[in-house]
């Protein structure tokens, strides 16, 4: 088997697929592994370092021809734009492991599929135990997080801890962490460190006993939460009365926080408004919100994608791709991800002939075969399940105007 790691494309991706140490991992195993040059450099990883470890430097054209399995970061639909070029080097029986953010691109998978090769979207990991060290989500949420707080800290005209000087005391800053999953927890740990005061909230009320195991404030309010777990542990979308009732017992909370740093997502969906301007105006001047959803949408009415801007004295920090911002630890836990998937993928039927009973594999394979075989992208496509199909689409099919689901 020969494995293809091209260079990411996508404006900023920082990020490459597989680092050394873990290209002669699959070396050792009687694979190939073909890097095109310069993948690695954004993340610390030269050609060289490759070449040490019995990796082939090539162009990316080489690399595209000749693999058997593309590992990537950002597959099309997680690279919308500059991903499209890649199509016509996709070839029939490759298999593509990678980002492809299919719940919000369903139209791009249906473009995947038509190449007739075998794709796997690392979004779509179930959360199961034996997908933990294949759960890309979650370790890129990591980094997410620990980088919000130190963006938060940056920016704050106030230092987060508690100090006794001779010039008098410093009181610690208050931090109010808005969702507590993956990302959310690492922002309590991290500002924890850092020595603030920390709050957080969520809609779950079972994860109140992992906010306090990490010495913050569980915030507790009187709303009805029974159906905020959604599938795999995800939250779930709830409704706008739920959401505006929220805020409203919200307001008091940020209003007494230096920080606000808000995580709040739903697979497939537009991040629901948390944190309001009448909400923002109630801070004190110098505050700062930081916002981990503004690639879907934002948590805060005044959040900018990409950008940092100032209303009523409070800076709003709206950052894209936070994980690309350290590549070289991202890159580390991401190619980890993807060649223990890939080693499972081996295990269970092998990369040409998958055992699609498997749960990893049934629930991550997006293509297969010239078409969609997801259910749920499926459904956003307006397509029958697969199973039910009585043949695979073709080119003119239409989607729907359903919308995300």
């Amino acid at each position: 088997m020969i494995v293809g790691v091209p260079r990411e494309t996508y404006p900023g991706e920082r990020r490459v697929a597989l680092i050394p140490s873990l290209a002669k991992k699959l070396i050792q195993a009687d694979h190939e592994v073909w890097v095109e040059s310069g993948a690695g450099d954004e993340a610390g990883h030269p050609d060289d370092a490759y070449e040490t470890q019995g990796a082939q430097i090539t162009g990316r054209d080489e690399v595209f021809q000749n693999a058997n399995v593309i590992l990537q970061v950002r597959g099309l639909g997680a690279n919308p734009e500059a991903g499209r070029e890649d199509l016509e080097r996709l070839h029939e029986n490759q298999v593509l492991i990678a980002m492809m953010d299919p719940l919000s691109e369903p139209e791009l998978a249906r473009e995947l599929a038509e190449r007739r090769l075998t794709s796997y979207a690392m979004e779509l990991m179930p959360r199961i135990s034996r997908a933990q060290s294949m759960d890309a989500l979650s370790s890129q949420a990591n980094i997410g997080g620990y980088k919000s707080v130190l963006l938060a800290a940056e920016a704050l005209p106030k230092i987060f801890p508690m100090m006794m000087t001779a010039a008098g005391t410093i009181t610690p800053a208050r931090v109010f962490i808005v969702g507590a999953g993956v990302a959310g927890l690492q922002a309590i740990a991290t500002a924890r460190r850092l020595g603030a005061i920390v709050k957080s909230y969520d809609i779950r009320p079972e994860v109140k006993e992992q906010v306090e195991s990490l010495g913050a404030k569980f915030v507790e309010l009187e709303l009805a939460t029974d159906d905020a777990s959604g599938e795999g542990g995800y939250a779930q979308a709830m409704d706008e009365d739920f959401y505006r009732k929220q805020r409203e017992m919200m307001t008091e909370v940020v209003a007494e926080s230096d920080v606000v740093v808000t995580t709040a997502a739903v697979p497939g969906k537009k991040a629901p408004i948390l944190v309001t301007e009448e909400m923002v105006q109630g801070m004190a001047p110098g505050s700062v919100v930081v916002d981990l959803a503004a690639e879907r949408g934002g948590n805060c009415d005044l959040t900018q994608a990409g950008e940092t801007v100032e209303a009523h004295g409070v800076r709003i920090i709206g950052p894209e791709n936070l994980p690309a911002s350290v590549p070289k630890h991202a890159s580390q836990m991401y190619a980890q991800n993807a060649v223990n998937f890939l080693n499972h993928l081996l295990e269970a039927g092998g990369w040409e002939a998958p055992d699609t009973e498997d749960q990893i594999v049934h629930d991550t394979m997006l293509t297969r075969g010239g078409q969609v075989v997801h259910a749920n992208v499926r459904e956003l496509l307006g397509e029958a399940p697969v199973e039910a199909a009585s043949s695979p689409p073709s080119a003119t099919d239409e989607a729907s105007d359903d919308g995300e689901g």
